[in-house]
């Protein structure tokens, strides 16, 4: 191979461009609606009728719930009938659940709203399609930006969350997801070129449903991401309060820790991803990285000061980000092409299924112990986690 034919073979094509950037942006879109009550509800929700520490919890993992149900159908509907037409309607049904929360003045309301917002399921239909449009040798990359997207959305909605409902409440933040919703259809028309593989299109039967179940390194990284998420969403029961009672901020100001750490975590993404494509150690990586998330927890569970919640901080997001990239890829290379979307349906399943167990057990962690108990529980979780990740197999070759 000529080295001009080897540096094309290492770099996006302007169709894998435009599909990548395009598809994350209809990812981040989606996810900061999701992420814009995270900092702020465990400080308002308290303000709806009817509102208690475990509704609060159970509003904030509702979504995950039907997320969790509906992947596989949805990913299967991918397989079958196309995955525009399932991104299209889950973004629809997205819109239709932040209006219904938005028009709520009661917990259950908006638990409704949040719940009907997880009815647009499309997290499976987005990783598949993304890996129809890219090649194998660029597939990686394509994940680590619809990952950063995801880490680009917390940023931006630890940032406008608590300004915006400071000044408008968190009817204004559902509004503007429901905004966001129809913003995300508009890029998927104009920004994400056509070319998915047709249902039509088959390299073989692919493996069967039960197969993919029995697959030990599909199943370690579902149980992966479900943990992964359990811990995101249950960590944001106490964050804005352990921010408000440690370092003295109150909620509109708690984006000047946010940014930083965040920011910051984006140069740790780069090189860690890079290591383990280039020497082939992403089977090393995944482990690497739920160790150093399970220090992150014992940090924030046990940290004496300021500046060690401040590199705690860094670390767990910096972890996050490095595992929310790497996992979709190394499904997408696990499994045959015939079969994506419904191992990315198994996957995104765990995935939400993670949340609405996180927001439940957040809830009543911090409510039995406050956030040194809830840490700790969440940290305790990832030692089986990395148990399971050590028997992971080497990633098959790239094309």
């Amino acid at each position: 191979m000529s080295s001009t034919a080897s540096s094309q073979s290492r770099a996006m094509m302007p169709a894998e461009r435009r599909a990548t950037f395009g598809l994350a942006s209809i990812f981040g879109l989606r996810m900061f609606g999701l992420f814009l009550i995270l900092p702020v509800f465990s400080l308002h929700g308290g303000e709806l009728q009817g509102a208690t520490p475990m509704l609060i919890g159970l509003a904030l993992g509702a979504y995950g719930l039907t997320q969790a149900l509906l992947q596989i159908p949805m990913g299967w509907a991918s397989d079958h009938w196309g995955r525009r037409p399932v991104i299209i309607t889950g973004l629809l049904v997205f819109a239709l659940g932040s209006v219904l929360a938005a028009l709520s003045e009661s917990i259950y309301g908006v638990i409704a709203g949040r719940a009907l917002q997880g009815g647009g399921a499309i997290a499976a239909a987005v990783m598949a399609l993304a890996s129809d449009l890219t090649r194998d040798s660029q597939r990686t990359k394509a994940m680590a930006v619809i990952g950063m997207s995801v880490g680009g959305a917390f940023l931006a909605a630890l940032v406008v969350g608590p300004l915006m409902a400071a000044s408008l409440g968190l009817a204004g933040l559902f509004w503007l997801t429901a905004l966001l919703a129809l913003a995300a259809l508009l890029v998927l028309w104009l920004g994400v070129p056509e070319g998915e593989a047709r249902p039509a299109v088959r390299t073989g039967p692919g493996p069967r449903f039960r197969e993919m179940l029995r697959d030990r390194n599909l199943w370690r990284l579902d149980l992966g991401i479900f943990v992964l998420h359990l811990i995101l969403t249950a960590g944001f029961v106490a964050l804005p309060l352990l921010l408000r009672d440690r370092l003295g901020l109150p909620g509109e100001a708690h984006w000047r820790v946010y940014v930083p750490v965040l920011l910051l975590s984006v140069v740790a993404l780069v090189p860690a991803i890079g290591f383990g494509e280039r020497r082939g150690r992403m089977h090393q990586l995944v482990p690497g990285t739920v160790l150093a998330l399970l220090m992150a927890l014992l940090l924030l569970a046990l940290a004496p000061g300021a500046a060690w919640l401040w590199f705690a901080l860094w670390l767990y997001f910096s972890a996050f980000n490095i595992l929310e990239a790497s996992l979709p890829s190394l499904i997408s290379r696990f499994v045959d092409p015939s079969a994506r979307g419904r191992a990315l349906g198994v996957y995104s399943t765990a995935q939400f299924a993670g949340a609405f167990v996180g927001g439940l057990a957040g809830g009543l962690l911090y409510g039995l112990g406050g956030s040194s108990l809830l840490f700790l529980g969440l940290a305790a979780l990832c030692v089986p986690w990395l148990l399971a990740t050590l028997g992971m197999g080497r990633v098959p070759g790239r094309g």
